[in-house]
């Protein structure tokens, strides 16, 4: 049987026809849009923040001149270590000032005057033994009439009354004595000591109250100090603490024993470390932007071995991740990924949230079900599974259905 075949007029123009359809679906044909993709996986998941903090030793101990005095050049120098009872400076004790004359003359006269207060009082002393004696001889007799009946109890009573008043008497005529012979001698020796030294040439020791390291040397040179004056620091180097000062908002979230870690402080990795204390106080601080921000101070103690962080000194900047909640296997998502869900029936936004998953290059919008909440990462417990491919910052341009090609 002959084969049919169409006349040579009709091919050209049903092929242009064809070409025409083709072209026309290809123009009119949804182009896919470029997009960011990402798997979902499971992994561990931590919501933390950071903030900075520093080095401080838990006991701090500021060493001071017991007395005035001449110190002595102290040869420690910052960083030395010391031991209990070791000897950190030694005092040369102040020394009695010259007197001049009109001091010298006032003192001996103050002497002088001393001395006939001393004998008017050495005299009252006298008379008033005398009436004390007087009055105590009277006292036995009365006790005596008393007992015989021939003597009232009213009449005792002020003869016992008179022998009080003259043991009073006698026991205040001795204290005005002894009074202006502690002020004579007060006067000489203030005379007496005149250009020496209290304590005749030995200096006074200054030892270590505790083993440690010299933190700061106040004073250096030989120089006078004055009494409470400071002098050294020392502490325990392996005994440091961190302290930060948080946002009161992010505060709040803390509690002692929660777990934290400290990155960025000079050494190699991260150490661990712990919350020992919020302190309930707060203050007011003003930002690097000027604005009022109200903080609190957070204790921490570090749990890392000495040995990681055996070069961490006193007063020394650390960076700190404050560990919120903390999941080993979460099926997680990038942040970028979610967004609100919008409702189509009211036009405003519920409380669900939502993503594109890329099914056969097609977008498919999927409701979800977060939990936990990282900064870059989100848990996912309901709507997606591991290795779901979805869409990071979907624009509005992205519909449910659209195509779609990785970048």
């Amino acid at each position: 049987m002959k084969k049919t075949s169409l006349p040579k007029k009709l091919r050209y123009p049903l092929a242009i026809i064809a070409l025409l359809a083709v072209l026309a679906w290809l123009a009119l044909r949804e182009s896919p849009q470029l997009a960011q993709v990402e798997n979902a996986r499971r992994g561990p998941l931590t919501r933390q923040f950071s903030e900075e903090g520093k080095t401080r030793l838990r006991q701090r101990y500021v060493i001071t001149a017991p007395t005035a005095g001449l110190l002595r050049r102290i040869e420690l120098e910052p960083g030395d270590s010391v031991r209990a009872g070791q000897v950190l400076a030694l005092i040369e004790p102040v020394t009695s000032g010259l007197l001049d004359a009109r001091s010298r003359a006032q003192a001996e006269a103050e002497i002088a005057s001393g001395q006939s207060l001393q004998a008017a009082a050495q005299q009252r002393v006298a008379a008033a033994r005398a009436a004390q004696t007087l009055a105590q001889n009277n006292l036995q007799r009365a006790r005596v009439l008393l007992a015989d009946r021939t003597l009232s109890q009213a009449s005792f009573d002020e003869v016992d009354a008179r022998a009080r008043a003259a043991s009073a008497e006698l026991a205040a005529a001795r204290a005005d004595a002894d009074s202006a012979a502690q002020r004579v001698s007060a006067t000489r020796a203030t005379l007496a000591q005149e250009g020496r030294s209290n304590t005749h040439g030995k200096p006074l020791t200054i030892p270590a109250p505790v083993s440690g390291v010299v933190l700061k040397r106040l004073l250096q040179s030989a120089t006078p100090v004055s009494a409470g004056q400071a002098l050294l620091e020392i502490g325990d180097a392996t005994q440091l603490e961190i302290e930060a000062e948080l946002l009161s908002t992010d505060a709040v979230q803390l509690a002692p024993g929660m777990a934290a870690k400290i990155t960025r402080w000079g050494g190699e990795g991260t150490l661990d470390a712990r919350i020992s204390r919020v302190e309930p106080g707060g203050f007011t601080k003003i930002s690097a932007l000027g604005v009022e921000e109200q903080r609190t101070r957070v204790i921490l103690d570090i749990t890392s071995p000495h040995s990681q962080w055996a070069a961490l000194g006193d007063a020394y900047r650390v960076e700190l991740d404050f560990i919120l909640e903390h999941q080993d296997d979460a099926l997680q998502v990038p942040a970028a990924a979610l967004f609100r869900q919008q409702s189509r029936t009211r036009g405003d936004a519920d409380d669900g949230w939502a993503l594109y998953r890329v099914v056969n290059g097609r977008a498919r919008l999927t409701p979800v079900r977060i939990g936990l909440r990282a900064a870059t990462a989100v848990q996912i417990l309901e709507g997606v599974q591991a290795g779901d491919a979805v869409i990071l910052q979907p624009d509005e341009r992205l519909r449910d259905g659209s195509r779609v090609e990785a970048k």
